[in-house]
């Protein structure tokens, strides 16, 4: 037996997604399943899958799921693209609620055809031996280098991710440039993924965060990532503490079809 799913597959800064629209019919799958459609060599292919739900009191639900098939703790790039998706399936705000596993979060349309999406407050932030530890949605570890083009991202990255302190939970690996006073370099190696991917938005937030050229008060940072360019804006309250988070950047349907899912 078998089941066709109809799909849609979104991008944003080349971190993609299939998601599939719940609102009126939500189909009950495998963590098998949801791993072989995110396969790139046997399923469509993607870093992550979410389903757009409905969510009384919000414009709607996020459910987001790792490549490995496992449910995963919030996304930010996968937020952006599921904002888009609702647009495009006739869901039009001038500011969009919706609720997603790390709690409620704010969106808009820029302008420019980017995404903004609020991020939830950083309150705390751990070191260990000169890096950063903490957590945007999703826990992060932050890591600033030099000639970051040429780093062995998959290697290290998952050296520190599979360490004795991480190897239990889990946790993203990023490393970062600094290109300028405002401007950084990011690349990021996803648990769940267990790769580098070509942006992650919760890993370009903390790298951000950790970036401040402000002392206090508002910053902007402009990222880089293998992916394309995003920004991240926020106010800096203090050596620890982060508020009004804002993750933008662009957001962009590729295709849709249908895949069959043996049962």
């Amino acid at each position: 037996m078998s089941t066709s799913l109809p799909f849609y597959k979104y991008q944003g800064t080349g971190n993609d997604f299939v998601i599939i629209d719940g609102r009126m019919h939500l189909p009950i799958l495998s963590k098998a399943q949801i791993h072989f459609i995110c396969d790139r060599r046997f399923g469509i292919g993607a870093d992550g899958f979410m389903i757009l739900l409905n969510k009384d009191g919000y414009d709607f639900e996020m459910t987001y799921y790792n490549a490995d098939g496992n449910e995963g703790s919030m996304c930010g790039n996968g937020g952006r693209c599921l904002v888009k998706f609702a647009f495009d399936q006739g869901i039009h705000r001038s500011i969009y609620k919706f609720m997603a596993i790390d709690g409620e979060h704010l969106a808009e349309m820029a302008d420019n055809g980017w995404v903004r999406l609020k991020m939830n407050d950083v309150e705390k932030v751990n070191e260990d031996q000169g890096n950063f530890i903490l957590n945007t949605g999703s826990p992060h570890y932050v890591n600033f280098v030099n000639d970051l083009k040429d780093f062995a991202v998959t290697e290290q990255g998952k050296a520190i991710r599979y360490s004795d302190t991480f190897t239990k939970e889990g946790i993203n690996v990023n490393f970062v440039e600094n290109i300028n006073d405002h401007t950084i370099f990011v690349r990021t190696y996803e648990r769940g993924v267990e790769a580098e991917t070509w942006s992650c938005g919760t890993g370009v937030t903390a790298s951000a965060l950790m970036s401040a050229h402000n002392e206090l008060g508002f910053n902007k940072v402009d990222v880089k990532t293998l992916g394309g360019n995003l920004s991240v804006e926020y106010d800096r309250m203090g050596e620890q503490e982060f508020r009004n988070i804002w993750l933008c950047g662009p957001a962009s349907y590729v295709f849709h079809g249908t895949i069959e899912l043996n049962d």
